[in-house]
């Protein structure tokens, strides 16, 4: 069996970053990919999310993002992916969807069903997008309408005429609000009021980062972004906004019945649908075999420099490296972190010792409704 110096498993933008540094260094390697086809995360986004409505997709290495128009994100991105593979001829396998990673001496094994690739180091790109969160309620069993989370959403048409509850605080909460409340009835719950932001621009980025990494330090569950910056409502969601839409919210309801959500007050609210927009949990169950976790529950990452975002290694083994995770949970820190864990693989292929400036621990959580 051939042995790979490295096995990157995902083609999102942090395993395509990663893969073009690794072929840039001439280092051996395969990026496994479950998909069918190139796009990773945004093949399955939802139609009437257009390029325009995306908070930001970076640039690859070597290859601007296409820019915001009206053409249908699910279509614009996966073909860019798809060129990318293609003209810097990525050694992408498809589809290959990643059961398990086991340690065989000095090896690593990755396991897909009965197919198997070894190799000296991993580098883990899988994202969030196939772990979405739906947290427990009472009764949620109960209900006789539609449950959907953010993954499932069809589009604005197919919720015309019911009445529609959207659960959380984050973006793709306020985008969906924007979307239905212009078209049907929807009541707005989350556990903590939201924080709306006059701007944002690149520093305010920077600062959420070390915010979140500050949490993270202290051992606590990172914050989503959105609870550093706030949200703004875009051009497109004026019409909700003006319409009252995003001044209706209610706090977390006690429990689900069969036609709707009841408070702790008595309080109720018939709806027909209740739409999950709870965020999701790092796709890393298939690397239980290695056991990262520390007694936290979270994976230590060590941190070589002072950008966060270019934490990659796992701390309990440096074989393996991961992007796209924690701090670099972004296109940009993908970006940086392809590039990042591509250089810890050259250093580890080497014997040369990984540079520890601290272990950044990184907790299950890492998104939920707010």
């Amino acid at each position: 069996m051939h042995v790979y110096d490295v096995v990157v498993i995902g083609a999102g933008q942090a395993g395509l970053s990663a893969s073009y540094h690794l072929t840039r260094l001439g280092i051996d390697h395969v990026l496994l990919d479950a998909n069918d086809r190139p796009g990773g995360a945004w093949q399955h986004r939802w139609d009437s999310l257009s390029m325009q409505d995306v908070h930001r997709v970076a640039d690859l290495p070597d290859a601007p993002a296409p820019g915001g128009s009206t053409e249908r994100a699910n279509t614009v991105v996966p073909q860019w992916f798809a060129r990318y593979e293609s003209e810097h001829g990525l050694p992408v396998v498809r589809p290959v969807p990643v059961d398990r990673v086991t340690s065989e001496g000095e090896l690593l094994v990755v396991h897909s069903g009965d197919r198997a690739w070894s190799t000296r180091t991993l580098i883990n790109a899988t994202g969030t997008w196939s772990q979405p969160f739906v947290p427990y309620y009472p009764g949620a069993e109960t209900f006789r309408g539609e449950q959907m989370h953010t993954v499932d959403y069809p589009g604005p048409e197919h919720f015309v005429g019911k009445r529609v509850l959207v659960v959380g605080a984050g973006a793709s909460a306020v985008q969906f609000i924007g979307e239905l409340a212009p078209r049907t009835d929807v009541v707005w719950v989350t556990r903590r009021p939201p924080v709306w932001r006059d701007h944002f621009d690149e520093r305010t980025g920077r600062d959420a980062i070390e915010l979140v990494q500050e949490r993270v330090r202290a051992g606590l569950p990172p914050a989503s972004v959105v609870s550093v910056t706030g949200l703004a409502l875009r051009p497109q969601e004026q019409e909700a906004a003006r319409l009252g839409a995003y001044d209706r919210r209610r706090p977390m309801f006690a429990r689900i019945e069969a036609d709707g959500a009841r408070w702790s007050d008595g309080s109720f609210e018939q709806v027909d649908v209740i739409l999950w927009a709870t965020g999701f949990r790092p796709a890393v169950a298939h690397l239980a075999p290695l056991h990262l976790r520390s007694g936290l529950g979270g994976i230590a990452l060590l941190q070589t420099g002072a950008d966060v975002q270019t934490a990659t290694t796992a701390a309990r083994d440096p074989r393996v490296q991961l992007v796209g995770y924690g701090p670099s949970a972004s296109t940009i820190g993908g970006n940086r972190a392809g590039r990042a864990a591509a250089l810890a693989v050259r250093r580890h292929l080497a014997g040369l010792e990984t540079p520890l400036s601290s272990a950044t621990s990184i907790p299950r959580e890492s998104a939920a409704a707010g």
